[in-house]
């Protein structure tokens, strides 16, 4: 009698050794996820570990910058716009502020359209309805919101501007005018650090919903060589902020104004 025997086919021959290959690589995959994942836990568990990365890995990752508001001119971020009383900083914002929610090119510089909040904590409705009269007529920009009063910084002012984006997550730019009007103020108020506390928490909002931030902000009497040395407080302001912008008339009679911009991204 001639037995039989069944044996099982090689998996290294043919397709199946392809399917086995493969099978492989795939565990092998997974490993190294989880060797990976792994490896960040203890990171963050060990007190001593500083994430670093080479200068190829650094060319190797394909990073997405943040689109312009105003191309060359304003993009995300957080920002001082300075100037002298009554220079026309708020009539300035409530152009830059029109421009933006309607989309209309400033001077020769192309605008992203979107919702502008601006919070004039200096004014009046009344007082608003006049200049807007007196800029732009009866023309109404549907996608541009005023308020005129507001929470402080740490007291609910992040939460009403959070709710404010949930309600238009189109929003491109919120104007604080002013700075002094929202930031709390302590025993140190006029300290480099807490300066420096102020803008960091405000940038860290405009940086994690993606906006700008312009917050309005005035300029010292003391004369500086250098014009960005004349805003008003401590330096840890500047120091903060993505930039600065700084409007000054050679003359207070003259009809003629200058804008001077220094930033990150200018």
């Amino acid at each position: 009698m001639t037995e039989n025997k069944k044996t099982a086919p090689n998996p290294l021959v043919g397709a199946s050794g392809e399917q086995s290959s493969t099978h492989n690589n795939i565990i092998a995959q997974n490993r190294e996820k989880v060797n990976s994942y792994r490896n960040m836990l203890r990171q963050k568990l060990d007190k001593s570990y500083l994430s670093t990365i080479s200068m190829p890995e650094l060319f190797e990752n394909i990073y997405t910058g943040q689109a312009s508001i105003i191309e060359g001119l304003l993009y995300p971020g957080t920002y001082l716009f300075v100037g002298a009383p009554k220079v026309g900083k708020s009539f300035f914002m409530l152009q830059l502020a029109n421009h933006i929610s309607t989309g209309i090119p400033l001077w020769d510089y192309p605008v992203r359209k979107g919702t502008v909040l601006y919070l004039a904590l200096e004014d009046s409705c009344h007082r608003l309805q006049e200049r807007l009269y007196r800029m732009f007529g009866t023309d109404c920009a549907p996608d541009l919101h005023f308020s005129v009063s507001a929470h402080q910084l740490g007291k609910g002012l992040n939460e009403q501007l959070q709710g404010f984006i949930r309600e238009h997550p189109d929003t491109r730019l919120i104007i604080i005018d002013t700075l002094q009007k929202v930031r709390e103020l302590d025993g140190e108020a006029y300290s480099y650090a807490n300066d420096y506390e102020i803008v960091t928490k405000l940038k860290e909002f405009a940086d994690a919903v993606g906006i700008c931030l312009l917050l309005v902000h005035h300029t010292r009497k003391q004369k500086s060589d250098d014009a960005f040395d004349m805003i008003s407080g401590t330096n840890g302001l500047y120091g903060g902020a993505d930039g600065a912008f700084l409007l000054r008339k050679e003359k207070r009679t003259s009809n003629a104004v200058i804008l001077e911009v220094s930033g990150r991204d200018q």
